[in-house]
């Protein structure tokens, strides 16, 4: 089903995904817009996108919308897959094909919510076009699909991960992927940490927890801005410790060189 939404004084467009290009991408509840029109037809939600604009005065698409959906093919090559849409534009297109694949050399790739937000995080700008940007395919198979960087036995359990999804569904339903940011979340973890360095310093064991459990969601959040998950991260430097030797000097572990 394709929708035809409207953002009062903002603008008209359509989607087949309401939340997550209206209330998650663009910021807006569902109270600050109206759906005028829905159909199956893309030819006709389309050509009714471009009648309205007209009649409310807003800005004209230069193409269709149903143009823009069936151009959107990868180009893959040995290094590179690139995405005929300039970046400012890109997130919304690739949020239109969430479930698209395509073939490269590193294996099948799959448009979702991680991989979309590590393309967004890792995206460029051809060189030779503005309207076309691209990712290294070598970097989002390491990312995604080698296996050696997410080996089974060093995941969390599966109430683990199930709290890593709660804390990105909280973040996702108050616009906190949309609007914010990385850096901000690094400073927030600094805020984290000196709240941490606090309560271990007065021993307040109910502040230490509060302040792990608060830096715990702030990494998460920072992972998933970046385009990677805490639980990939976390296998990740498992996989290096856990083949590491040392021992303890002053209370502190000293990996053998």
């Amino acid at each position: 089903m394709y929708y035809l939404y409207h953002i009062p004084g903002k603008k008209i467009g359509v989607t087949r995904d309401l939340n997550n290009r209206v209330t998650v991408i663009q910021g807006y509840t569902p109270e600050e817009y109206e759906v005028l029109d829905q159909s199956n037809d893309i030819d006709y939600i389309s050509d009714k996108e471009i009648e309205l604009q007209k009649s409310y005065g807003y800005r004209v698409d230069r193409k269709l919308y149903k143009n823009l959906f069936n151009k959107m093919k990868i180009n893959a090559t040995e290094q590179t897959s690139t995405f005929p849409c300039p970046v400012d534009k890109l997130k919304g297109r690739l949020m239109d094909n969430i479930g698209k694949t395509w073939d490269t050399e590193h294996g099948t790739f799959t448009l979702t919510l991680e991989t979309i937000n590590w393309i967004m995080a890792n995206i460029k700008t051809s060189m030779y076009n503005i309207q076309r940007s691209y990712i290294y395919n070598k970097a989002f198979y390491e990312a995604f699909l080698n296996p050696k960087h997410i080996p089974v036995k060093s995941l969390p359990n599966q109430k683990s991960l199930k709290l890593f999804e709660n804390i990105r569904d909280w973040a996702k339903d108050r616009g906190l992927y949309e609007l914010g940011d990385s850096k901000t979340q690094y400073l927030k973890l600094q805020e984290e940490s000196g709240e941490l360095s606090k309560a271990l310093l007065q021993d307040d064991q109910e502040e230490v927890i509060d302040a792990i459990g608060d830096m715990v969601v702030v990494l998460t959040n920072l992972a998933h801005l970046r385009g990677v998950s805490i639980e990939n991260c976390i296998a990740s430097a498992y996989n290096v410790i856990n083949k590491r030797t040392g021992k303890m000097v002053n209370g502190t572990f000293v990996k053998d060189e």
